[in-house]
């Protein structure tokens, strides 16, 4: 057992168990053929204690994906956000990541998932800045020579395991270029996103991201800087991105639950505005920082506290 899940407790097909008591088969057939299912949550810690952000749209998007897949759960949208939050008080840690993930516990060859038993786990785990201190002075970012899947080959508005192969084969080849992350195209060449955020321009006060026949996941923090620009009074079109604006982009900046808000000042060797993180940008980080500790009133319908 790794050192770091020492005592760490997992929520699995509906018991809090130790971490090194979660066992399945090495054949288990998601292992195989990358047929499982998942969702990354975030916990912050606030004044009242540990606080899951937008706990129900994450595991309506759980449901959604599970529906997709013609895989049955067998767990009600209360149920799971029972078990989530059960986790985190188990794990007592007031920030972490949750990772529900549901997989075919099944351990013979063959890729049909006709009459496999579902297994659900939950897992909470510490949890930092994902780019670490690099976030801080922004990234640099590689526009892959892979594509983004599409829903001709993949459902897109999915989370399963099988379509993060084509995230890590990006990812690989922007970390093997020397950069920190990529950023992948749809086929017909527009913006999509990165390995495993969205992406936001700023081009003269304006803020923009790629819509959803982009190819895109439509990612819940995505929706979140949404709601909040427009509260702000800035506007927000969703709309194709055509390749070229991002290096005439006056701020470029990704978003995710692991990366939050990440700014972009390098693509492909070309600085993005004065290359360094932006002021609309860093104004939304901070904005969504706020609202994740619990520090922002408006936005309270947002946490699930955990008790």
């Amino acid at each position: 057992m790794a050192e770091n899940a020492k005592g760490r407790k997992v929520w699995l097909d509906g018991k809090i168990v130790d971490y090194n008591e979660a066992k399945v088969p090495i054949l288990t057939h998601s292992l195989q053929y990358g047929s499982g299912i998942f969702e990354g949550i975030r916990a912050y810690p606030t004044k009242r204690g540990a606080a899951i952000f937008r706990l129900q749209e994450h595991v309506r998007r759980f449901q959604y994906t599970a529906k997709i897949y013609s895989m049955r759960l067998g767990y009600s949208d209360k149920e799971l956000s029972d078990a989530i939050v059960a986790t985190v008080k188990a794990s007592g840690l007031d920030a972490c990541y949750i990772r529900p993930f549901a997989f075919y516990n099944d351990d013979k060859i063959g890729i049909s998932t006709t009459g496999k038993r579902v297994s659900v786990y939950i897992a909470a785990v510490p949890f930092g800045a994902y780019f670490g201190a690099a976030k801080e002075r922004g990234i640099k970012c590689k526009i892959s020579s892979w594509r983004r899947i599409n829903s001709d080959i993949l459902p897109v508005q999915a989370k399963s395991s099988g379509n993060y192969i084509n995230s890590i084969m990006a990812n690989n080849e922007a970390r093997a270029s020397g950069f920190e992350e990529a950023i992948l195209l749809s086929r017909n060449g527009s913006v999509a996103e990165g390995p495993g955020e969205n992406i936001f321009i700023v081009k003269e006060g304006e803020l923009l991201t790629p819509d959803v026949g982009s190819d895109i996941l439509l990612g819940i923090t995505r929706n979140s800087l949404i709601t909040i620009a427009e509260k702000l009074g800035i506007s927000v079109v969703q709309r194709e991105i055509h390749h070229e604006e991002l290096y005439t982009a006056d701020e470029v900046f990704f978003a995710g639950t692991a990366a939050e808000i990440t700014p972009i000042v390098n693509i492909d060797g070309m600085g993005i505005g004065d290359g360094k993180p932006g002021r609309l940008t860093m104004m939304l980080a901070k904005k969504y920082d706020s609202i994740v500790h619990g520090n922002e009133r408006a936005y309270a319908g947002w946490l699930t506290y955990v008790r």
